[in-house]
């Protein structure tokens, strides 16, 4: 198994324990002025299986979403859409689901 450890601080996401077949186990994303985002990025594979349902907005490279708003190529708070909509459809559909409202995924 090959593993690696980055921290970029000021690029907008923290990822340890990178596995070369899973991705990262947790990751922090820039979650703009409302603090960072921790997100359990193992959990959404596991759960999900296809990494094209998020990856399709961005590419997977450390602070890539920072990287993409800076240039324009990324709605304001099409991230947090992104999740919180797909959360709610789960909702929606009587399964479990991840939270719906700023606070449970922001903190400063």
């Amino acid at each position: 198994m090959l593993c690696a450890v980055f921290v970029l601080v000021y690029g907008g996401v923290i990822a340890a324990g990178i596995d070369e077949k899973k991705g990262p186990e947790q990751i922090t994303l820039d979650g703009g002025q409302k603090g960072v985002v921790g997100f359990p990025h193992r959990q959404h594979q596991t759960t999900l299986g296809d990494c094209n349902i998020c990856h399709h907005l961005f590419p997977q490279k450390l602070g890539v979403i920072k990287e993409l708003k800076n240039q324009g190529k990324l709605a304001k708070k099409r991230v947090m859409n992104h999740c919180r909509g797909c959360h709610r459809k789960l909702l929606k559909q009587g399964l479990k689901a991840g939270p719906t409202s700023c606070r449970k995924c922001h903190s400063k």
